[in-house]
C-alpha cells in the first residue's frame, strides 16, 4: 500500500510539472531512442563506460543508475558484471529501462529497477551505498541540483567511484538556454518539432561553416558518427532532449571539485566540453576516512 501511495505521489507530481511547462518528458523521447538501439550502441556505451571508470570488469561490483533515462548504461553496466540499481522520476524513463532488461536479460534478479526522486532522502538514504554511483545528464534537471548533488555524494561505498555530467556553466549563454528550454515546455506541441529543427539547422549551418573555412568535409555525416561512437547515442534524441531538457541548471568545473572535495572525494578523471554548452564528466573517488 506504502509503495503505490509513493507511486501514485510521483505521478501526481511529474503529471503537474508537465502539464505546467515545468518539466520535459525525458522518457517520451527515450522511448523513441530505443527504437534505434542496436548491438552497435550497446557495444559502445559499454567500452566508454569502462573507460571513464578505468575497469574492465564491473563483476562483483554494485552499480546505481541515477536517473537511468533510456536504461542503455544500466544495460552495459549489467553487462560488464554488476550488480545493478537503476531509477527514474519519469515514468516512461522507468518503462523504458525494464523494456532493456525485459529484451536483454528477461530473468535474472540482480538488476532492480524502480520509480523514485532522487531529491527522496528517505529513499536514497535506505538503498545503502554502492561501489559505483553512475548519474549522468540527470541531476542539473532536478530543479534542486545542489541538493542532488548532496543526495547521490551519500551513496558512495568508500573507495568507490562517482561518475557524473553536469551542464557547463556558460553565463549569459547558459540564461539564454534556460529560456528557450522554458518556451519549448510551455508551447503547444505543434510546434515544439519546428523549435527543434530550427536550434539543429543553426547548429549544422554553423558547424559546416567553420569546417569550410578549415578547408574540410562540410557534411555533418563524419561528426554525426562521431556522436555515435562517443556513447552509443543518437544525434537526433540528444538533440530533442537538449531542446526540451528542462529543469536546466548549470555549473563551472570549479564548483564541483570543490563541493565534492569538502565531501572527501578526489577527483580521478575529468573531461570538459571545451567552455561549450554541453556536459563536463567527472569521475571521482570517494576517500576512506583517516584512521
Amino acid at each position: 500500500m506504502a509503495e503505490n501511495r509513493v507511486e501514485s505521489d510521483l505521478t501526481v507530481a511529474h503529471t503537474t510539472e508537465v502539464k505546467r511547462g515545468e518539466r520535459f518528458e525525458f522518457g517520451r523521447n527515450w522511448r523513441r531512442f530505443l527504437k534505434t538501439l542496436d548491438d552497435e550502441r550497446i557495444e559502445v556505451a559499454e567500452s566508454s563506460l569502462a573507460e571513464m571508470l578505468g575497469l574492465q570488469s564491473l563483476k562483483g561490483l554494485t552499480f546505481l543508475d541515477i536517473g537511468s533515462g533510456s536504461g542503455l548504461f544500466s544495460l552495459a553496466a549489467y553487462r560488464l558484471g554488476a550488480h545493478v540499481h537503476s531509477f527514474d522520476y519519469d515514468p516512461q524513463s522507468v518503462a523504458c529501462t525494464e523494456e532493456l532488461r525485459e529484451r536483454y536479460f528477461p530473468r535474472q534478479t540482480d538488476w532492480t529497477i524502480e520509480r523514485a526522486s532522487v531529491l527522496d532522502a528517505d529513499y536514497l538514504e535506505g538503498l545503502g551505498t554502492f561501489d559505483i554511483v553512475y548519474s549522468w545528464g540527470v541531476l542539473h534537471q532536478t530543479g534542486q541540483m545542489w541538493k542532488a548533488l548532496g543526495q547521490v555524494a551519500g551513496r558512495v561505498k568508500e573507495a568507490g567511484q562517482l561518475f557524473i555530467s553536469i551542464y557547463n556553466d556558460q553565463g549569459g549563454k547558459s540564461n539564454r538556454w534556460r529560456m528557450l528550454k522554458r518556451f519549448y515546455n510551455r508551447s503547444p506541441r505543434l510546434i515544439r518539432f519546428p523549435i527543434v529543427l530550427a536550434v539543429g539547422s543553426y547548429w549544422e549551418i554553423r558547424a559546416a561553416l567553420i569546417r569550410l573555412v578549415r578547408f574540410q568535409n562540410p557534411l555533418p555525416f563524419a561528426d554525426w558518427a562521431r556522436k555515435k561512437q562517443a556513447r552509443g547515442m543518437s544525434v537526433w534524441h540528444d538533440l530533442v532532449d537538449w531542446v526540451g531538457g528542462y529543469p536546466h541548471e548549470v555549473a563551472k568545473p570549479e564548483e564541483i571539485l570543490d563541493f565534492f572535495s569538502e565531501r572527501g572525494f578526489t577527483l580521478l578523471r575529468l573531461t570538459t566540453d571545451g567552455g561549450g554548452h554541453g556536459c563536463n564528466e567527472y569521475v571521482f573517488l570517494k576517500k576512506p576516512p583517516r584512521r
